[in-house]
């Protein structure tokens, strides 16, 4: 049977949200940089760092034994949640930013001068900066679809992009600003018409919608861990069978070989191929025990109430004169950015830490979307299962306080 959302009970299991910042309750609403981490993830990484640690595939003692039953079993958690056909899908990465510089790594062979990569302009620089690699490097060219005039993706304007020259299509599933969801099955289905590869970044949808790569249809998926209750230093690519045969390696080391001779090598099969050295094992379990502890929810209920949370924030901000919202797309995620007239995001997020209350100001690492709203930097607000309606509240008062304070 799924698992109650209880508020007050969730609550009690992240003791970060019983402290204090300057004086007052912390109000904690920055979800989509990093999610606070449960008693039950950090639990589960200390106690198999204090009593089953070693290093996995390697040995053949009872403690390496352990370590990979349990490193591999948060694979399969990935897989699961992914609905991914095999294992040999999932490749564990230090986060998203390096499961996508493993896919731009591993297409550089084919590209060739004038190769088209398409992007949306709402991309985290994540899902930027290993395609300018190749566009500085090896000729690709860049193409850039933009948002319609509510922050959603011009899907027609994808359509015009995607071409015979199309070698890769990068989209996020849900914009980090916009909180925008963006149709990756219907993307999915106009990069392969032009037989072009398509990697959706998954890094803030995996903690807020339903996944299924197999209907999506996607070659790669990625997913980070610390944005869902999991820790920092951990992610995962999810790539078709055929999609990670055709990339070469990212990186050369232990694990992912097969032979080493003095004059030459041969490569491991995907997952190992892509996993070289020893990897991050702790990190890597906690992923899987922040899955466990996400997916016993009912999630339905937890779709409801983040909805419900950001519809009240949205409702009350622009209440309030002189407040811009960034993206009002429909059925966007629990993420607001907005602008304050007259005052910079940097001062309002300084304030409103202050009273306890904590938001993210500047480009959120998408410079090409401020430069598309016209603006350098905007505030944001993003709910988590955790967060309340009275904290709700609490921000709005905080940010009322702060504007009487600087206009």
């Amino acid at each position: 049977m799924a698992r109650a959302l209880d508020l007050t009970a969730v609550r009690a299991e992240f003791p970060i949200l019983s402290r204090e910042v300057n004086g007052r309750p912390l109000v904690y609403l920055d979800n989509a940089a990093s999610a606070q981490t449960p008693d039950a993830v950090l639990d589960c990484m200390s106690n198999q760092a204090r009593t089953a640690y070693a290093n996995v595939h390697r040995g053949l003692h009872t403690l390496a034994n352990e370590t990979t039953e349990v490193y591999e079993g948060a694979r399969e958690k990935v897989r699961r949640f992914l609905n991914a056909p095999s294992e040999e899908n999932i490749i564990f990465t230090k986060g998203g930013t390096e499961a996508m510089n493993l896919v731009a790594n591993g297409i550089t062979d084919m590209i060739k001068p004038g190769d088209e990569i398409v992007l949306s302009v709402m991309e985290h620089h994540s899902n930027i900066v290993p395609w300018h690699f190749l566009r500085e490097r090896h000729g690709a060219v860049l193409k850039w679809v933009p948002v319609l005039d509510d922050g959603s993706l011009d899907m027609e304007a994808l359509e015009a992009a995607v071409g015979p020259k199309t070698k890769l299509v990068s989209l996020t599933h849900m914009s980090n600003v916009l909180g925008t969801k963006v149709d990756a099955k219907w993307a999915t289905e106009i990069a392969h018409a032009a037989g072009a590869y398509i990697l959706i970044d998954g890094c803030q949808a995996g903690v807020h919608l339903d996944l299924d790569v197999q209907d999506i249809g996607c070659d790669f998926y990625v997913l980070t861990g610390h944005k869902m209750y999991g820790p920092s230093g951990i992610g995962a690519l999810y790539g078709t069978a055929e999609a990670l045969d055709a990339l070469r390696p990212y990186q050369g080391g232990g694990e992912m070989i097969e032979i080493v001779e003095q004059d030459r090598v041969t490569y491991n099969v995907a997952p190992h191929k892509f996993e070289a050295g020893t990897p991050p094992i702790l990190q890597a379990i906690g992923f899987g025990a922040a899955i466990d502890w996400l997916s016993a929810f009912d999630m339905d209920a937890v779709r409801a109430h983040e909805t419900a949370l950001l519809k009240k924030a949205t409702a009350e901000l622009s209440a309030i004169n002189g407040i811009r919202i960034h993206g009002t797309s429909e059925g966007k995620g629990p993420v607001i950015s907005f602008s304050v007239e007259g005052v910079h995001p940097h001062d309002i997020a300084q304030l409103l830490d202050r009273y306890g209350v904590a938001i993210r100001a500047g480009h959120h690492c998408a410079q090409p979307l401020m430069n598309h709203l016209g603006v350098s930097a905007t505030a944001r607000v993003s709910f988590a299962l955790y967060n309340t309606e009275q904290e709700v509240d609490v921000f709005i008062e905080a940010l009322n306080k702060a504007r009487g304070m600087l206009l």
